[in-house]
């Protein structure tokens, strides 16, 4: 399992739009992708468990992953999320 901790560095936090973004983004990847905050963990490649996090910009998570592509898809995410895309 590979873990990596971010802050959300996108302009209106996620909103519809970029979650779907993320989303479809999380689904390039085999392995099974989880996005967690202080209280809750969802799969990232679900776009109502992603809705249901309400993520703002500046806000703390963790990435984790675990699979044959683990690693590019945290740093996939990760990247995504930190609005370097």
């Amino acid at each position: 399992m590979t873990k990596k901790d971010i802050l959300v560095n996108l302009e209106n936090g996620l909103e519809a739009r970029p979650i779907a973004l993320l989303v479809q983004e999380a689904s390039k990847y085999e392995s099974k992708i989880y996005i967690q905050t202080e209280d809750r963990k969802v799969n990232a490649k679900s776009i109502m468990g992603m809705m249901s996090l309400a993520l703002d910009n500046g806000e703390a998570l963790t990435i984790s992953a675990e699979g044959v592509d683990e690693q590019a898809a945290v740093d996939g995410i990760g990247h995504f999320l930190s609005g370097k895309e």
